[in-house]
């Protein structure tokens, strides 16, 4: 189907409904998870700060080990012992920068190998960016960030997850994804054609996350394994910190005055991934704990098929042979 045909057809299938309700449930709070989680495993990207900071720590008040995957080993070492003597559980790290295909892949292979059970894995690192800039592999660094590193990370554990018959992915996403009602420009998704800012890359990358998920949904169909996405309120983190001096004034004197604490995303994640409500549901989009409809370019699955082949080839998943199974094309 052509763009414009895509762009006219979810035109049509947009609901206004959809949106009256996201903002009526951006006011409420999450519901609130009171059951321990005691020896489990938690897998967290982006941990020392902002939201999975506050979820790693409301992960350990209830008991559950962690394994955090950060790019500054001084933040990991500082994270590591502050959570292990609070709490007294074990806090692992793993050093990487998540827009680098090497550091992903390097990732992977330890979490693919290692002997533990992954209970919860929690794919919350994100950037945003108001410029254009390409990682070391030429390819566009939000998409990276904020979709291909999770879609790898996920890719390569499939059979690991399945054989444990349990587990629940969280893709920690956005509202934003709602930035691009026209949907995803597939022949450009490095932004060499299309006019780069910032609330479109990052809208684009969030509506991508959202795609893996209908085709990961059916991968993981009956095995154990259930895969959601969480839109983690509007709240104050640090993301944005590498668009410059104007930025970070707009975000302290106007941005951050109107944004709430991120504990309230810890507690939505922590009843995601811990809550016995959630055991059979799979699949969904919460802003926070309510359920709700994606955007119509979230939701098209031949859309999500041909991503998941570009996809694949982009990070160089078709020279591998482990779970080849798993290509669409």
């Amino acid at each position: 189907m052509k763009y414009w045909n895509r762009l006219f057809k979810y035109v049509r299938e947009y609901k206004w409904s959809n949106i009256f309700s996201m903002l009526r449930n951006n006011k409420k709070n999450p519901e609130i998870c009171n059951e321990n989680f005691f020896g489990k495993l938690v897998v967290i990207t982006g941990a020392t700060s902002g939201i999975g900071y506050y979820t790693a720590r409301k992960y350990a008040s209830h008991g559950s080990n962690l394994l955090c995957i950060n790019r500054n080993i001084d933040k990991s070492e500082s994270l590591k012992h502050e959570i292990e003597d609070e709490f007294g559980v074990e806090c692992r790290y793993l050093i990487g920068d998540l827009s680098i295909l090497k550091d992903i892949f390097k990732i992977s292979k330890i979490l693919l190998e290692m002997k533990d059970s992954i209970d919860v894995l929690i794919h919350n690192a994100g950037i945003y960016l108001t410029k254009r800039e390409l990682t070391e592999e030429g390819l566009e660094k939000v998409f990276v960030v904020n979709y291909l590193s999770s879609f790898i990370i996920n890719y390569l554990l499939i059979d690991k997850l399945k054989s444990q018959k349990s587990a629940r992915i969280i893709l920690v996403n956005s509202e934003g994804h709602r930035f691009v009602p026209w949907g995803l420009r597939l022949d450009d998704l490095n932004f060499e054609k299309q006019y780069y800012s910032g609330l479109k890359s990052y809208g684009a990358s969030k509506t991508a996350q959202l795609l893996s998920m209908l085709v990961f949904n059916e991968i993981f169909k009956d095995s154990g394994v259930k895969i959601n996405a969480v839109h983690p309120g509007a709240v104050k983190t640090k993301t944005g910190q590498e668009n410059g001096p104007f930025y970070k004034w707009l975000r302290k004197n106007f941005l951050d005055k109107s944004l709430k604490s991120p504990e309230i995303s810890a507690e939505a994640i922590y009843y995601l991934g811990a809550s016995k409500k959630m055991e059979s549901i799979s699949g969904k989009f919460f802003n926070l704990t309510t359920e709700e409809e994606p955007a119509p370019p979230a939701l098209d699955k031949e859309i999500a098929y041909k991503l998941w082949d570009i996809s694949i080839k982009l990070a160089g998943l078709n020279n591998f042979k482990l779970q080849n199974q798993y290509c669409k094309s």
